[in-house]
C-alpha cells in the first residue's frame, strides 16, 4: 500500500498552471528526488502535500497514522538552546512529558508513560544531539541560545528539527543550500541510512545520485518517474529522446511512401482500391511528435586579457576582524591557469579568504601584491540583498556599465540567459536562481582575470548548474571555488586548499579521498576525547603544572557534562516513578480499596503499577549504562 498517493492533481498560482492532471505514489521507505526547472512548481507541490493549501482539482491522500516531517519555513529564534530547540520540535514528546508531571488519573498515566517509552523519548537527547553534531554544531554549540547564531546556521537547527523527527515522509526542500560541503556529506549518509520515505527538491546531483530510489520529472505540468539516481535520469531520458526521434523519423517516411502511392494511383481504375486502402493505412499510422527540446540553458563568461605570472601573491599574511585573527600564515600565490575549491567547514574563514582575495577585506598583516591590470570577480550570495527589488535587471547592469552602449548591457546580460523579457522584469518578481544569473552577470562584466565564487549554485536548476560547469571549463582565467555542490567542484577543480585550524594548506586528493579523510577524522576524534576523558583524571600524577591540570579538569568538566545531565534527567525521573509507585502500592494496599467491590479501580491500579515497573526498569537501564560511561572515562 502506498504512503502518498497523488492522483490527477492540478495546481494553480496566480492564474498560472504548474501540475494538470499530474499523478503520483510514494511507497513505504522510497525516498524520490523531485527536480524541475526553476518555478516549474516543485516547493508549490510540497507545500500541497504538506497541506498548506487546497490542490484546484485532484486529491492527495496520506496514509492513516502516517506522520510527515519537513522544514518550517520560519527559522527558530529566541534564547532556548540550540538542542532543546530541536527536542521541542518533537510536539508529541513535549506534550506527554508535561503531562507526566501533572496527571493524576492512574490509568492516564499509565497510557503516558507506555506512549513515552514507545516513541524513545528518553533517547531523544542524545538522538537530537547526533543529528546536530553532524550538521557542524559542537557540543558547546548546542548548549547555546538561538539567538547567538546567523540565519543559515538556524535553518540547520530547523533541518535537524525535521531529521530528528524520524517521520514516515519526510518533505526537504533544497536541503543543502545553507550547508557546507562536510554537512552536505553527512546528509548524504543520513538519508542513505533513514528508513522512512522522503521526497527530495535538489539541484545537488551528488545528493540525488547518493540518496534517492527514483527522479520524479516535472516538466510540462506532468510528473515523469524514472527509477535510480539523476545520472541514470539523464541516460534514460536522452536514450528515450533518441528513440522517439528515430520512431518519429520511421513513420515520417512511411506517411511520405504511402502518400505518394496514393498521390500517383488514386485516379486510375485499376490502382483505385489499392490506393484507398493505402490512404486508410496512412490514417491508422500513430502520430509521434519529434522531441523538442527547451531551449538549453548557456552561460559564458567573457575572456580576460593574458595576464603575466604570478597575478597574485600572499606573503605571511593574517586577516580577521575586530583585532581578532580568522586566518594566518597565509603564503599562497595564483596563475591564471589556477582551479581551486577551498575546502572546510563553515566558519573557519573560507569567505573570509575570498573577500581579502576580491580586495573586501585588508590583511592584518603580510603583503598581498597582484598585478596593477589584475581584474577581479567577486560572487556572494549574500549580494543578492543589495539588489533593488523595484529596478529590472537593465537598471543594475546600466549602472555597473555606464559608459556602455544599451547593446552591450543587454549582450551582458544576455550571457546569464537574462532575455529581453526577463531583463525588464523588476527584481522582486524574479526567481533566486534569475537573481543568481543577475549576480553572475554584474560580477564579470569586466572580463575578469579572477573569478571567486562563493556558494554560486544555491538557487540554480540542475540545467543551469550544468550550463555554469561548460562556462567555467570554457574560461581562460582563474577560479576560486567555494561551494557545497560536490559535483561542481569536481567537475571545476583540478586542485584542492583546505581550510582548517587558522591557516589555508594543500589538499593532496580528490572529493572522495576527502570524504574518507572526513570520515577517519571523525573517528579520531571521538577516540582521542574518549582518551583525553580518561586521562583527565591521572593528569595530577603527570607531572603537569597546576594551571595545566586546572585546564584539562575544565576540559574534562566541559565534555562529561551531557553526560552527567542525562545521569540528573534518569535520576529525577527514577524519583518522579518512584514515587508514583509508592502511592500507587499504598492504595493497592489498603484493604477498604477490596472492601468497596470496585474490580475496575483494582484492575486500573495494577495496570498503571505494571507500566510503571516498565518505564522505572528503563530508565534505571539507562541510568546505569550512563553511570558506567562516566565511571569508564572518569577511570
Amino acid at each position: 500500500m502506498s504512503l502518498l498517493t497523488i492522483t490527477d492533481l492540478t495546481l494553480r498560482i496566480a492564474g498560472r498552471t504548474l501540475l494538470d492532471n499530474a499523478s503520483l505514489s510514494v511507497d513505504p521507505g522510497r525516498k524520490i528526488g523531485l527536480i524541475g526547472k526553476n518555478g516549474a512548481g516543485k516547493s508549490t507541490l510540497l507545500a500541497a502535500i504538506a497541506g498548506d493549501f487546497a490542490p484546484d482539482g485532484g486529491t492527495i491522500t496520506l496514509a492513516a497514522r502516517a506522520t510527515m516531517g519537513r522544514v518550517k519555513q520560519e527559522t527558530p529564534s529566541g534564547s532556548t538552546s540550540i538542542l532543546d530547540t530541536v527536542l521541542e520540535g518533537d510536539l508529541e514528546r513535549t506534550r506527554l512529558l508535561a503531562e507526566a508531571e501533572t496527571a493524576t488519573d492512574p490509568v492516564r498515566i499509565a497510557d503516558v508513560h507506555e506512549r513515552l517509552i514507545a516513541i524513545d523519548a528518553y533517547t531523544a537527547p542524545a538522538r537530537a544531539g547526533a543529528i546536530l553534531s553532524g550538521l557542524g554544531f559542537d557540543q558547546d554549540a548546542q548548549n547555546r541560545a538561538v539567538s547567538d547564531f546567523s540565519g543559515g546556521w538556524r535553518m540547520r537547527v530547523s533541518l535537524a528539527t525535521a531529521l530528528f523527527l524520524n517521520p514516515d515522509l519526510l518533505l526537504l526542500d533544497e536541503p543543502t543550500n545553507h550547508l557546507d560541503i562536510e554537512a552536505t556529506l553527512w546528509l548524504e549518509s543520513w538519508l542513505a541510512k533513514f528508513s522512512g520515505a522522503a521526497i527530495i527538491v535538489s539541484h545537488d546531483r551528488s545528493l540525488l545520485d547518493n540518496t534517492v530510489d527514483a527522479i520524479a520529472h516535472l516538466d510540462h505540468q506532468k510528473i515523469s518517474v524514472t527509477p535510480g539516481g539523476y545520472d541514470n535520469f539523464v541516460r534514460i531520458r536522452t536514450e528515450q529522446a533518441l528513440q522517439q526521434n528515430r520512431a518519429a523519423e520511421r513513420i515520417a517516411a512511411q506517411r511520405a511512401h504511402m502518400q505518394s502511392f496514393v498521390d500517383r494511383f488514386r485516379a486510375k481504375a485499376t490502382k483505385a482500391k489499392q490506393a484507398q486502402a493505402r490512404l486508410k493505412a496512412l490514417e491508422r499510422l500513430p502520430q509521434i511528435d519529434s522531441v523538442v527540446e527547451d531551449t538549453p540553458t548557456r552561460f559564458s563568461f567573457p575572456e580576460p586579457q593574458p595576464l603575466p605570472p604570478p597575478m597574485l601573491s600572499l606573503n605571511n599574511v593574517s586577516l580577521g576582524y575586530d583585532g581578532r585573527v580568522v586566518l594566518k600564515g597565509l603564503n599562497q600565490r595564483l596563475d591564471m591557469e589556477d582551479r581551486i575549491a577551498l575546502l572546510g567547514q563553515n566558519g573557519r574563514g573560507k569567505s573570509t579568504f575570498a573577500k581579502l582575495l576580491a580586495g573586501r577585506l585588508e590583511p592584518m598583516s603580510g603583503t598581498y601584491t597582484h598585478s596593477p591590470k589584475l581584474k577581479i570577480g567577486y560572487f556572494a550570495q549574500h549580494q543578492s540583498d543589495e539588489l533593488v527589488l523595484t529596478d529590472t535587471p537593465i537598471d543594475h547592469m546600466s549602472r555597473a556599465m555606464p559608459d556602455a552602449l544599451p547593446a552591450a548591457v543587454r549582450a551582458q546580460l544576455a550571457r546569464f540567459g537574462l532575455d529581453e523579457n526577463r531583463a525588464e522584469t523588476k527584481v522582486g518578481e524574479l526567481s533566486g536562481g534569475e537573481k543568481a544569473r543577475l549576480l553572475l552577470a554584474l560580477s564579470t562584466r569586466e572580463a575578469p582575470h579572477l573569478l571567486i565564487l562563493d556558494e554560486p549554485t544555491n538557487h540554480l536548476d540542475l540545467d543551469a548548474r550544468d550550463a555554469l560547469i561548460r562556462a567555467l571549463s570554457e574560461f581562460e582565467g582563474a577560479v576560486v571555488l567555494i561551494s557545497h555542490d560536490s559535483h561542481l567542484v569536481e567537475s571545476v577543480a583540478d586542485r584542492f586548499w583546505l581550510v582548517e585550524d587558522g591557516t589555508i594548506a594543500p589538499f593532496e586528493g580528490d572529493m572522495a579521498e576527502y570524504r574518507a579523510w572526513l570520515l577517519e577524522r571523525a573517528r579520531k576524534a571521538r577516540a582521542e576525547m574518549a582518551e583525553r576523558n580518561k586521562a583527565a583524571t591521572t593528569s595530577e600524577n603527570s607531572g603537569s603544572s597546576s594551571a595545566q591540570k586546572r585546564i584539562d579538569r575544565k576540559e574534562q568538566t566541559r565534555a562529561l557534562a551531557p553526560l552527567r545531565r542525562k545521569i540528573r534527567d534518569a535520576e529525577s525521573k527514577m524519583a518522579q516513578l518512584t514515587g508514583e509507585k509508592t502511592k500507587i502500592e499504598a492504595r493497592l494496599a489498603n484493604p477498604a480499596l477490596y472492601q468497596s467491590g470496585d474490580a475496575a479501580e483494582v484492575t486500573s491500579l495494577n495496570v498503571h503499577l505494571a507500566a510503571l515497573n516498565a518505564t522505572l526498569e528503563t530508565v534505571e537501564e539507562s541510568w546505569l549504562e550512563a553511570q558506567a560511561e562516566l565511571e569508564n572515562a572518569t577511570g
